[in-house]
């Protein structure tokens, strides 16, 4: 009886300290994983910081709303430089635009029709909102160019927003320290 009591002592122990031990190594593992998430953040919160400095380099009046921009891609999932690009390509990043409008993207504007918002705030939601429910999610688009069928007349629109999304990723490969893995 006694020798059955210290036998499932003894194995209790083990256990005890066998799963103590795996704890220990979950607990260590936990900083390394915590440091890339912060590296990872890092460079997710650096577009913004991007988007803004070239939309300064183009003298646009959307540069403030750079946050605004990449928020808004990650609330609706779609490329954080679609909207920033298709401004790009309507309006010369906000510089032509229809008076007193906040609409830089040519949303909503064909023929005598003329959409307008009451900031450029609300224009880069419902934009986002827009692209990811309506074309992607209801019409099917799957890329610029199935956009670019729904959403302009001309058959270089994809093309020229491409462009645009190809030339921020340069400029931010030129314009910022990102982060590099300390992992293979």
């Amino acid at each position: 009886m006694v020798k059955n009591l210290l036998i499932s002592f003894l194995l209790l122990t083990i256990f005890f300290f066998a799963s103590s031990s795996a704890h220990a190594q979950e607990k260590a593992s936990q900083p390394s994983a915590t440091f890339a998430d912060i590296l990872h953040n890092k460079e997710l919160d650096n577009r913004a910081k991007v988007l803004s400095a070239y939309l300064s380099e183009h003298n646009s009046p959307l540069a403030p709303y750079a946050g605004a921009f990449v928020r808004d891609a990650d609330e609706f999932d779609i490329d954080w430089r679609l909207v920033a690009a298709i401004s790009g390509v309507e309006s010369t990043f906000g510089q032509a635009q229809p008076a007193d409008c906040n609409n830089s993207w040519g949303y909503g504007i064909y023929g005598s029709n003329r959409l307008c918002f009451t900031s450029y705030y609300e224009a880069i939601r419902t934009i986002s909102q827009a692209l990811r429910q309506r074309y992607m999610d209801q019409w099917g688009a799957q890329d610029v160019y199935s956009i670019g069928h729904l959403y302009a007349a001309s058959p270089t629109w994809a093309d020229r927003v491409t462009f645009f999304m190809e030339d921020i990723d340069e400029f931010r490969l030129r314009n910022t320290n990102t982060p590099l893995s300390i992992s293979l």
